[in-house]
């Protein structure tokens, strides 16, 4: 007998949706811009406290004076001048006849008016001469310049404050020699404070160096006789026997050279027996 199919029940199955994968470009960095060139006067002023009445800087390029720009995106050296009628001061960018201007400083600066474009960007981009000869005045810098050097007297005259009366000495020696045996404590922290305010940077370096010291007690113990410096300054001997203690290096300060020789071996035991006797 023939068995009865049972017919399979139909499973309903909700219709999908395929989404399609979107591609998205990836976004490119972006680029610093160039700066943008201000237009405005500018003054520019000669380094290191220069103030000639006039000084004349060269404004074309000649055997004598290379006035050439390296140009980064050709590769190549572009001759630069100061022509007074051209817009241009590249060389290779100027046409017909050029009319030369000079370049001059009177009283250790120069101020460009806004209309001379081209004289301005001659000193401040192209010119060779600029950040070493000469520099463009800059607020903001000299701001910054300010700001470092009141940082500077600021923890100059805190690490004066705190300062060991031997080594104010030491360090004053450096700077007024042997007239700060005659100081009481008070002009000597007195002028200790206004030298660390007047020139903070070099009485940092004053008081981080090791060979101050050693060269104060070095003079002291000459001073007080317990060791004894030839008139030729060639020799340091013992004052009471004057038995040789070291020949001093040519061309050189005898007390930096004792000082130097307080580090060796043989003048730690000098230098020790050195203390002893000035205390």
């Amino acid at each position: 007998m023939a068995t009865k199919k049972v017919p399979a029940k139909k499973v309903e199955v909700a219709p999908q949706t395929i989404e399609k994968a979107v591609y998205k470009t990836p976004a490119k960095p972006s680029e610093p811009s160039e700066p943008t060139w201000e237009i405005k006067d500018r003054i520019y002023y000669l380094k290191g406290n220069k103030s000639p009445l006039t000084l004349t800087i060269p404004g074309r390029h000649t055997r004598k004076h290379s006035l050439l720009w390296f140009d980064e995106s050709t590769g190549k050296q572009r001759e630069i001048r100061y022509a007074t009628n051209q817009a241009s001061p590249l060389v290779d960018e100027q046409k017909g006849e050029c009319t030369l201007g000079h370049i001059q400083f009177h009283n250790g600066d120069l101020k460009v008016p806004k209309q001379q474009q081209n004289l301005q960007k001659l000193l401040s981009i192209y010119h060779p001469l600029k950040d070493t000869m000469y520099a463009e005045y800059s607020a903001v810098t000299e701001a910054e310049d300010e700001l470092d050097v009141l940082d500077q007297q600021i923890d100059a005259l805190l690490f004066a404050r705190e300062m060991e009366i031997d080594q104010a000495e030491a360090i004053m020696r450096v700077e007024i020699g042997t007239s700060v045996n005659t100081m009481s404590s008070k002009e000597l922290r007195r002028d200790l404070l206004l030298f660390a305010k007047n020139n903070p940077r070099l009485f940092i370096e004053l008081a981080n160096d090791d060979n101050v010291q050693l060269r104060n007690v070095a003079i002291k113990a000459s001073e007080a006789g317990i060791i004894s410096l030839s008139q030729d300054q060639r020799t340091f001997t013992w004052g009471s026997t004057g038995r040789k203690l070291m020949t001093i290096p040519f061309d050189e300060n005898p007390y930096s050279a004792m000082a130097a020789y307080f580090k060796t071996d043989e003048g730690v035991e000098v230098f020790r027996s050195v203390e002893k006797n000035l205390n």
